[in-house]
């Protein structure tokens, strides 16, 4: 599904940008800021090669651009992982004068990510660390305090380990942000018509069930996009996602057919907390 909201705005954008008069080029030029800011976090040198070898898959500049994330923001990450999207979200924030969080189990979830900083204090050093899930034990993201929070490939982690913790996650996200403040989500997409059973073991989530928990936590859709979509993604493998790329967990078996098929079909939505 197309992101009809983002082409309209870019449209009026547009015409907008033509018919301005000329005295108007410094607000047009401080508009395109972000977008910038976000291609020069990108290509920052400090990113590791293995990471932009995925840009290809994972679209970074767009989808943080659909998401509409500046760099002066209040920025939180939840479960970062490796710090894939932390190695661009780390000099954007740095350059913008803005806030970020990471954000995770405490603290095991956050280790790799402070192996980062530990090795590149000018790039990661001013990041800070909080729980999530928070249990009121460690430091946590102040409720109200962000302007945009980001979840890439997470929301099906939060319904394995015997308990589904998704509701309460969406619950905390909703109290992190400040009224009118935005949740993005990518996620790997399972086809509304497939079996739901299926959400529980392969790492696919239906769309439909993602909105639905972001709603009943209070969130409205703002909008969506194809940006990270795959029609290769058949979404019916014998290890789930992470059969295909770049887990590969059938190893040598139907390799290069799984690479063909690059990285997961994923939904990209975002969600707004209603400024009232």
């Amino acid at each position: 599904m197309r992101d009809f909201r983002a082409v309209a705005s870019a449209a009026l954008i547009a015409v907008a940008a033509c018919s301005a008069p000329a005295q108007n080029a410094t607000a047009t030029e401080a508009a395109a800021k972000p977008g910038d800011a976000i291609a020069t976090a990108v290509a920052a040198p400090t990113r590791t090669a293995t990471n932009v070898a995925r840009d290809k898959y994972r679209h970074p500049a767009e989808t943080l651009a659909f998401f509409g994330v500046k760099p002066g923001d209040t920025v939180v990450e939840l479960w970062p992982g490796g710090g894939w999207y932390t190695e661009i979200l780390a000099p954007l924030s740095k350059a913008g004068g803005g806030t970020l969080y990471v954000a995770a189990p405490w603290e095991k979830g956050l280790n790799r990510v402070k192996d980062k900083q530990a090795a590149d204090t000018a790039t990661y050093g001013a990041l800070k660390f909080a729980e999530f899930p928070a249990a009121g034990t460690h430091p946590k993201v102040p409720d109200g305090s962000a302007d945009v929070v980001l979840t890439f490939r997470n929301v099906h982690n939060w319904r394995f380990d015997g308990a589904d913790n998704t509701a309460n996650a969406f619950k905390q996200i909703f109290a992190m942000l400040k009224p009118g403040g935005v949740l993005g989500v990518e996620e790997h997409r399972l086809p509304e018509e497939m079996d739901s059973a299926l959400e529980e073991k392969s790492g696919y989530l239906k769309r439909s069930t993602v909105i639905a928990f972001a709603e009943a936590a209070g969130f409205k859709l703002a909008g969506e996009s194809d940006i990270n979509a795959n029609p290769k993604d058949t979404h019916d493998y014998p290890k789930g996602v992470w059969t295909l790329p770049p887990s590969l967990r059938e190893g040598e078996v139907d390799k290069d057919k799984y690479l063909a098929i690059g990285e997961s079909d994923r939904m990209t939505l975002k969600f707004v907390k209603p400024a009232s």
